[in-house]
């Protein structure tokens, strides 16, 4: 019985159109995390497919000593592709010439990711060197004379091929050592490997995301303390940072729009149950038990969850199919499996129609059947706070399930929660504020403030809801910007493509002189020194390896550092804290250093330059973007504190054809840099223009992450407005009955209603901006490290954005309201 009931109620009222909106709003919640889900996953794959041809793999374990064979062993169990590689510094020889090199020598299948380039044009490897042979970068050959073969060790090895780019060279313009390829299997011949020697053990993985995921959880208790467990986000990869805050956006995006979507379900489910208020009475009045009407409208709401899932799943489908075709085929070519969408989609459907429904439902349930006589009765008025805790405690378990991460779920429930809070208290405090005007009703102004102020508690929980779309609107769109923005600074299209390192002092002014002539506008040329730390404020410091060894003392930075001094901080170093440029004993250090050094202003840090030692008082700190492929050091000196010193020097610049013709040069830019080496033979240049290429592409790729992200949370925003102003229809529709009774025209109504709802957009895009600019602040300092600034030009469009697009929804949904007689409100109320 109470099935054929619920199945005549859902046809009755889907053919109506009375279920639309619910529906609406479920499918677009399943629909965002599935189909979201979908695409944010193959996004997420395939930046970090992208970003792991930076390392050559998916995984690298890198030891100081031969890897336990257990790892290997699960490697295989998971079926993972691995490849073990040394590396380790020697000597090479060619004639009366000699070099110190870091020798690669790679096993077979390397690399498992990218490719070898060879200097020559267009010429991929898909091969290694031979046995007796090996690969070398252009600088040492340079160095050596390009002869035809060297002899490292006990064997003589012929040079091949040039080197003009490895996957997993890294960026490090700081190298001294050139690099020389060999197979691993010519190792042994040399006699170089000897026990004691220092030789760096790298393992390469690659495999399906959940092999090496498991790989991951069995293999890091294996590890020891010296071996290291690398992938893109915490390797030595140039583009770490942009992969981590492309994730944590997509991440934040995902569940703001999971939250819209739950709001509009909320909103709808409300409306549902004051619709049925009145059938629920007559029930009761015509003898339907508790339990009847409980399985009634359980199997109603039963019913349209699983329309709406079902709908939002084809639609999840449809959506991913659709930005497929639009995607580039690097991208599309990675395919996550569908399961976990499907899974989050079904679970996000069930979780947040029935704990988003179920204080409504309860109220609906409450109706006394006295209200079949009298209309203001409505059963259950207390209980909010369980509403309350059911939607968060949905939004907290849907989040979870979406990002798996407590710390951000944690955050976006809490930020919601305050947000609403404040909200609700601002908002109903702006209303009240027009309680003397809106006494009379002459006018359409005085009108719309008297309409608000009747509403005052309803508007006050509209307010909510359309503030909070305009909030995490603004807070998608000004983060997805922020992070174009940041990105396009540190890779710009004159980002530098060649490194210049190893310049001598005697080069330093020929050197300048060879730029100027050709035209080439470098980077300042910055003095490189090795050094070490030895002391803080005089307390010695230890190494890590020392302190796990249970050596009490201060951890300082167990290598070398390179060191710089200037007589003021480069442009792209901004001061986060101190002065610089006051004394001669003063440094400069870069934050997150200072950081781990836990360092202070004016504390003293003593250093060890060719075993002479002197000290300096720290003075400032810098904040260094490290990825702007500019110059950069940890600590920076001033002249004179390091003027006893030897150096080096470093500098970078962009070239390329179109640059070299724009200055009127009938040179190439591979050709001015042949003269430069052939006029410098003692300066390395190391051309980074592949790299940056693929840098930008895999930025390009995130670009279109977010803003895929941001489409869908508009769409979501909207579906919000559109459920808030459904919301409050039916107590309208009384009101313009009674207003038209007693003589009030159309047009006054019309305008008076329009105005009403401008006042409420404008209001809620003004507390968006508030709470807004708060969030943001919590979000860039926080969450994405990003320079927080005010949103100025917010304060004045956020405000008539609202009144503007809150009134045309609330106009073009009170049309008809608007053109119904005196006679046919009355009727329909």
């Amino acid at each position: 019985m109470e099935w054929q009931l619920a199945w005549r109620l859902f046809k009755r009222e889907l053919a109506q159109g009375q279920l639309m909106l619910i529906v609406l709003a479920i499918t677009l919640a399943v629909l965002s995390v599935s189909g979201l889900a979908r695409v944010s996953e193959r996004l997420q794959v395939a930046i970090n497919g992208e970003a792991a041809n930076f390392i050559a793999a998916d995984r690298i374990i890198n030891s100081p000593e031969k890897l336990n064979p257990e790892v290997l062993a699960i490697a295989d169990q998971l079926s993972l592709k691995h490849v073990t590689n040394m590396e380790f510094n020697s000597m090479v020889y060619a004639g009366d010439k000699f070099q110190l090199v870091t020798i690669k020598a790679v096993g077979d299948g390397y690399p498992l990711k990218g490719q070898v380039e060879l200097a020559n044009a267009d010429k991929v490897s898909t091969q290694l060197p031979v046995s007796g042979h090996a690969w070398y970068e252009n600088r040492l050959g340079g160095l050596l004379g390009f002869p035809d073969s060297i002899e490292l060790g006990n064997i003589e090895l012929s040079l091949s091929a040039e080197i003009s780019r490895l996957p997993d060279g890294g960026f490090n313009p700081f190298a001294s050592a050139p690099v020389l390829l060999m197979r691993l299997d010519d190792v042994a011949a040399t006699g170089i490997i000897q026990p004691g020697s220092r030789v760096s053990y790298v393992y390469q993985f690659v495999g399906e995301a959940d092999a090496l995921k498991q790989f991951e959880q069995q293999a890091k208790p294996l590890l020891n303390n010296s071996q290291r467990w690398i992938d893109v986000q915490t390797g030595d990869s140039p583009i770490a940072s942009a992969v981590k805050r492309a994730e944590r956006f997509l991440l934040l995006a995902s569940l703001l729009g999971i939250a819209l979507a739950c709001a509009a379900i909320g909103i709808a489910a409300q409306r549902y149950c004051q619709r049925h208020y009145d059938v629920v009475a007559m029930l009761k009045t015509f003898g339907a038990s508790a339990k009847q009407i409980r399985l009634l409208f359980g199997l109603h709401l039963l019913l349209v969850t699983f329309l709406g899932i079902g709908l939002g799943l084809l639609g999840g489908v449809l959506l991913d199919l659709a930005i497929t075709q639009y995607l580039p085929a690097e991208i599309a070519a990675y395919s996550p499996p569908y399961l976990r969408p499907i899974l989050l989609g079904l679970s996000t459907g069930l979780i947040s129609a029935f704990m988003f429904s179920a204080y409504p439902l309860m109220r609906l349930l409450a109706i006394p059947p006295l209200r079949v006589l009298q209309r203001q009765l409505e059963g259950l008025q207390l209980g909010m706070w369980l509403h309350l805790l059911l939607s968060l405690g949905a939004m907290a378990l849907l989040g979870y399930l979406y990002s798996r991460s407590i710390e951000l779920t944690m955050t976006v429930v809490l930020t919601v929660l305050l947000l609403g809070l404040l909200l609700s208290i601002l908002g109903f405090v702006m209303i009240r504020m027009g309680h003397s005007v809106g006494m009379k009703t002459t006018n359409p102004f005085q009108l719309a403030l008297a309409g608000l102020r009747r509403r005052a508690r309803q508007n006050a929980v509209q307010l909510v809801g359309f503030s909070s779309a305009l909030v995490l609107l603004l807070t998608i769109l000004a983060l997805r910007q922020d992070l174009l923005n940041e990105w396009q600074k540190q890779l710009p299209e004159n980002a530098p493509n060649y490194f210049l390192v190893n310049i001598a002092p005697e080069d330093t002014q020929p050197l300048q002189a060879f730029l100027d002539e050709h035209h080439i506008q470098a980077t300042d040329i910055y003095p490189v020194i090795r050094g070490r730390l030895t002391h803080i404020n005089d307390e010695e410091l230890i190494s890590g390896r020392e302190k796990r060894d249970g050596v009490e003392g201060r951890v300082g930075i167990s290598r070398e550092l390179n060191l710089t001094y200037r007589d003021s901080l480069p442009p792209h170093n901004p001061i986060v804290e101190g002065t610089f440029n006051q004394a001669d004993d003063e440094v400069s250090v870069e934050s997150g250093v200072a950081e781990r050094l836990d360092l202070k202003l004016n504390d003293t840090m003593t250093f060890n330059i060719d075993n002479q030692s002197f000290t300096v008082k720290v003075t400032s700190f810098r904040k260094v973007q490290w990825e702007t492929l500019q110059p950069n050091f940890f600590m920076i000196f001033r002249p004179a504190a390091l003027a006893p010193f030897s150096y080096t020097s470093m500098a970078s610049f962009h070239l390329n054809d179109e640059d070299m013709k724009a200055r009127g040069s009938d040179l190439t830019a591979n050709a001015a840099v042949l003269q430069l080496i052939q006029q410098f033979p003692t300066i390395s240049v190391i051309d980074v223009g592949a790299m940056v290429a693929q840098l930008r592409q895999i930025i390009d790729q995130v670009s279109l992450s977010l803003t895929l992200v941001l489409a869908l949370v508009l769409l979501a925003s909207a579906l919000v407005l559109i459920a808030q102003t459904e919301a409050g229809m039916a107590t309208r529709q009384r009101e313009l009955a009674v207003l038209r009774t007693f003589g009030a025209s159309g047009w006054l109504l019309r305008a008076a209603t329009g105005l009403e709802f401008a006042l409420l957009g404008a209001i809620a895009g003004l507390l968006a901006v508030i709470v807004a600019e708060f969030a943001l602040y919590m979000l860039k300092t926080q969450v994405f490290e990003l320079v927080v600034y005010m949103h100025w030009p917010w304060w004045a469009i956020a405000p008539f954005s609202g009144a503007v697009v809150v009134s045309i929804l609330g106009m073009w949904r009170c049309r008809q309201l608007l053109n119904q007689s005196c006679s046919d409100l009355l009727k329909a109320g």
